[in-house]
């Protein structure tokens, strides 16, 4: 698991799929910064990880001021899926 800044909207979502420096990590939470006082363009904080690190994630079994940090432009950035499907629960 590791947390991922990209500089520019890429157009992936929570529950989506990327692929970046050859590897596919699942995209387990986003928070998009510079909307209003921030840079030119947005950025996009995330957590990403491999799909078996989702359950680890959930219950919050890490410590995020200690994951790996990388900063990438959106243009390094594929998207395999833009988002997840939407909860059950909040269909209802």
């Amino acid at each position: 698991m590791k947390k991922l800044i990209v500089h520019g909207d890429a157009g992936f979502r929570k529950g989506g799929r990327i692929e970046y420096d050859g590897e596919e990590y699942e995209v387990f939470a986003v928070a998009r910064q510079g909307e209003w006082h921030g840079p030119d363009e947005p950025q996009l904080w995330c957590t990403v990880g491999s799909e078996d690190e989702q359950e680890t994630f959930d219950k919050q079994d890490y410590i995020p001021i200690h994951l790996d940090t990388e900063n990438v432009d959106a243009e390094a950035v594929t998207v395999v899926r833009e988002r997840g499907e939407p909860d059950a629960e909040a269909e209802a």
